[in-house]
């Protein structure tokens, strides 16, 4: 009886937390639409990604007035994730562009936000042997 009692224990544990994950999912779509971004390709984790979008948002909100600059863009979240994350931090930006990269596990996102394409990376970084 005591080996039945922990089953149920064990799968209700288990559903509560693909339910929990579920709730997550929604939150992190409705996120997603307030901020106008669809993620196109991600080997990222999401706190990684939700910094990039949050990141991106406030740099473009701050170019609201003005053109888009896809290249201080690129350049304030290559440095933002370099100052957070280390280096070797890679970022493109524009409304068309193609691309093949090699990248680190865990550190490659593409995504929209508004009309503006993205891509960040993060290659390895080995020391120079001399």
């Amino acid at each position: 009886m005591q080996g039945a009692e922990e089953e149920l224990e064990r799968r209700s544990k288990f559903l509560n937390s693909l339910i929990q994950k579920k709730k997550n999912a929604a939150e992190q779509k409705q996120s997603h639409d307030r901020m106008n971004v669809r993620v196109r390709a991600s080997d990222m984790p999401l706190p990684l990604q939700n910094h990039a979008f949050n990141t991106c948002r406030d740099i473009l909100d701050s170019m609201a007035s003005v053109k888009l600059d896809s290249k201080r863009l690129a350049l304030s979240l290559k440095k933002e994730f370099d100052s957070a994350y280390g280096p070797a931090w890679h970022c493109i930006v524009g409304t068309s562009f193609g691309s093949y990269v090699t990248h680190s596990l865990g550190g490659f996102l593409y995504f929209s936000i508004d009309k503006v394409y993205v891509l960040l990376f993060k290659t390895a970084v080995e020391p120079l042997e001399q």
